[in-house]
């Protein structure tokens, strides 16, 4: 029968490793878009969007995006359907209870989602409008 060793690891390193892992974290967020009209719709996601605590001001990077287009292209959406797609952001702060889903563009129409209460699985999904 095989001894199986565990190995010692220094509590200062052990440590680090936490740390690392934290910043590691991301947030997923499901969006759905709902195009009402009886003609196709466009939509699109721009790299300014953030997820904000609500308290501290902390800014969660976008950093992965799936089934929409980035500005400055564009995504269409059916005539009166639901349109979904997924977005990754860098992790929020261990402390963040509540959240903003922000887009930041020079122009009117950006998306915002407020005071979004913060899960233990930092998986949501939001309705977009």
């Amino acid at each position: 029968m095989a001894t199986i060793i565990k190995p010692n690891i220094a509590p200062e390193l052990l440590s680090q490793l936490d740390t690392k892992f934290e910043e590691e974290k991301q947030v997923i967020v499901h969006c759905g878009f709902q195009n009402n009209y009886l003609i196709g719709n466009l939509v699109r996601i721009w790299r300014t969007t953030f997820l904000v605590d609500k308290f501290t001001g902390h800014r969660s990077q976008l950093l992965f995006w799936e089934n929409i287009s980035m500005f400055p292209y564009w995504t269409e959406v059916p005539p009166v359907k639901e349109y979904w797609f997924t977005l990754i952001f860098s992790g929020l702060p261990k402390d963040c209870k509540l959240f903003d889903f922000v887009e930041e563009i020079p122009q009117e129409g950006g998306f915002l989602v407020t005071d979004i209460d913060r899960n233990e699985s930092d998986v949501y999904t939001i309705k977009l409008i």
